[in-house]
């Protein structure tokens, strides 16, 4: 009863403000008369009209998706090992340090016209975009979260002869997996806004293309659909990953709602 009580409150709590703001857009909105904010009511009935009842759902969102996921994926990989490896390693951290911080302060959509000219306009260019900006915040708190692993752990393994893959899993990626996780969570947001960016430029399908091409075109009330669908994609990509870091870290946060119960 107790977990279905939590659950239930957790499940309240997330969807009170959203609520609260959809309420306020209707009331606000019920007599509106501009053409570029319609009434919430007329943006959700166009709802089913231009996504459920039309095949862009298979067309446009799911070709959105399948590009997040792999540029996410990718980035993860790709961020996870060289940090895992970079911060592990005071040479090579002072050696890549610079590029590094060269690399980062470069906005990833400036990228999207040299992307274009080497990899084409297809999905390998919008997964490379998603790429390019993911996988920073994913590098640099792995590259953190490596740095702060404890010495007396460092130092009991040895002494134990822990060594090889059995001490990166279970000692310095999971000591880390808390900054991983916030890496990960940084980046998925990431993510999501520079698919929409990738597919505004010579593309033929996804959400940013369909959305571009309502504004292009002053199909406004099915712009504003686009976007709440966007919203509403984002809100259960945050969830999943939400739910992900419970399970993932559910020894973190029991060691620290230990900790909190020791210092009463």
């Amino acid at each position: 009863m107790r977990i279905a009580r939590r659950v239930t409150r957790a499940i309240l709590a997330a969807l009170a403000l959203p609520a609260i703001l959809l309420t306020l857009w209707w009331v606000l909105t019920a007599d509106s008369e501009s053409y570029y904010l319609p009434p919430l009511s007329e943006i959700l009935a166009a709802v089913d009209d231009v996504w459920l009842h039309s095949d862009r759902l298979s067309a446009d969102v799911l070709p959105s998706v399948l590009r997040l996921f792999g540029g996410f994926l990718l980035a993860v990989v790709i961020g996870v090992a060289l940090g895992v490896a970079i911060g592990s390693s005071r040479r090579l951290r002072a050696f890549c340090e610079p590029v590094l911080e060269f690399l980062r302060a470069i906005p990833p959509p400036v990228l999207v016209p040299v992307l274009m000219l080497v990899a084409g306009i297809g999905d390998t260019m919008k997964v490379l975009v998603i790429v390019s900006g993911c996988v920073w915040p994913i590098l640099l708190n792995t590259v953190e979260g490596v740095r702060a692993v404890d010495e007396v752990l460092v130092e009991t393994a040895r002494c134990y002869g822990v060594r090889g893959p059995s001490r990166l899993w279970n000692l310095v990626i999971r000591s880390a997996s808390p900054q991983i996780v916030a890496g990960l969570r940084q980046g998925l947001s990431i993510g999501i806004i520079l698919m929409v960016i990738s597919e505004m430029f010579a593309a033929s399908n996804g959400l940013g293309f369909s959305i571009i091409q309502f504004q292009r075109t002053f199909a406004v009330t099915e712009m504003w659909t686009g976007i709440l669908l966007l919203g509403l994609l984002g809100f259960l990509l945050a969830t999943l990953m939400r739910l992900f870091e419970r399970r993932a870290l559910n020894w973190y946060f029991g060691l620290r709602q230990a900790q909190r119960g020791g210092s009463r």
